[in-house]
This record gives structure tokens, sequence and C-alpha cells, in this order.
């Protein structure tokens, strides 16, 4: 498996003949330059959604008409979308799994908030969602943008993953310490992931506090576009 940041929330995971690429936002992205768009999201299979703000939500729709793959997510977006911008989908909603073929995806809670602007005011587009991404022996929690909550609890209980790719900026999501506590109260990660950091300067910048708020768990810096294979 190799776990590829995009630069902000991000990512590409490459596992078997899958390309997921999670949240893959281009457009405006300060970390990610113009001229490695192509590259970031070549191959794409699937499209993985956690929530409709901009910095999610971007490109998926122009992504999954250029590349010709479905968007997979909340069941209220998804059906939406296939109706009004027919586009491929899989919509799903908390507790259920898709099979993606030896991938499996499992959609979690996360708590946060779902809305993008139009001309008359926000609108919701269901809800913040997090994913359990089981493949090649691994379940990989992307947490999405959320704060600590009660139900990692369960969810690490349950799903029992071994890597965490956590979002840690702080300001819209938890800071790397409250990311630390969370993986240490609700989880037994063998890696983290920090995201969702550094990319303006209202972020955290460093993940020192996550690093040492977890002694023990190989706490990895994702650089941009370099591959980090598990």
């Amino acid at each position: 498996m190799k776990i590829i940041w995009l630069g902000h929330g991000s990512f590409r995971i490459e596992t078997g003949d899958k390309v997921l690429l999670i949240d893959p936002w281009l457009t405006g992205n300060p970390v990610l330059p113009e001229d490695r768009h192509d590259e970031a999201v070549q191959g794409g299979t699937h499209l993985i959604l956690t929530h409709a703000h901009f910095d999610h939500v971007a490109d998926m729709l122009p992504l999954a008409r250029k590349l010709k793959i479905p968007a997979v997510g909340q069941y209220d977006l998804m059906g939406y979308w296939a109706e009004h911008e027919h586009i491929q989908t899989i919509g799903f909603n908390k507790g259920g799994t898709v099979d993606f073929g030896g991938v499996t995806l499992s959609m979690v809670p996360a708590s946060h908030s779902s809305s993008f602007g139009t001309p008359d005011g926000p609108k919701v587009a269901g809800t913040e969602v997090g994913y359990m991404l089981r493949a090649e022996g691994h379940t990989v929690y992307i947490s999405g943008d959320t704060d600590i909550m009660a139900d990692m609890d369960w969810m690490g209980d349950y799903y029992k993953p071994d890597i965490g790719i956590l979002s840690a900026g702080g300001h819209f999501t938890m800071d790397m310490k409250g990311a630390a506590y969370a993986a240490k109260r609700y989880f037994n990660f063998k890696t983290v992931i920090p995201c969702h950091y550094g990319t303006f300067p209202i972020l955290e910048q460093s993940a020192e506090a996550l690093k040492a708020g977890l002694p023990g768990v190989d706490v990895i810096e994702p650089q941009l576009l370099q591959a980090i294979e598990l």
C-alpha cells in the first residue's frame, strides 16, 4: 500500500489495482503546484469524499467527468449528483461498507460540518464523515475533518485500525495535541500521518506536538507526492 499526500487533507492511496483519491483538492490548493495536478490524479479509480467544504469538494465533479470514475460518499449528496450532475456515484451512509474488489471502505462518524456556499446562502450537503479502509492486511482510519469525539471509542475497538490519517491542524479540526490525545486514548495505531495543517497561517505548522504525545508510534509527516509505503 502506498499513501501519497496531495497537500492539505488530500491523499492518493494506491493498493492493488485501485487508486483512491481522498478529497482531492487541486484548484487553489497552495501546496500542490498546478503542473503536478495530472500526476496527482493519474490512474485514479475512485473519488472518496468526506464532506462538502470547498477544500475537499472543489474538484470532485471535474475529476469524475475527466477520469470517468465514480464519486464515493454519503448517500444524500451522491444521489443528488447522480441525478443532476450525471456522474457515476456510489452513495452509502454511516455504518455501511462498500467493496471495490479486495478493498473495502466503511463509513464512520466525524464531528465537523458539511456545507457549501450558494447565491442564496449556505446549503447543507449531508453530514461530515470519516472512513475505515481495509486493504492488504491493514485498516486505515481516515478521520476527515473532525474534533475528538466519544465515537472514537467504539470505532477504535470495533475496527482496530493500525494506521491513522488524522486531521490535526487546529482551528477547524482537532489540533496536534488533540489528535495525540485521541490516538492514545481511543486507538492503537502503529503509524499516524497528520494532515490538514501547514496549508494556511491559521493552521498549525508543525507536527512536533503530535510526535511528542505519541511515544512509540511512528508519526510520519507526509511530503508532497512522496509515497509512504506500508
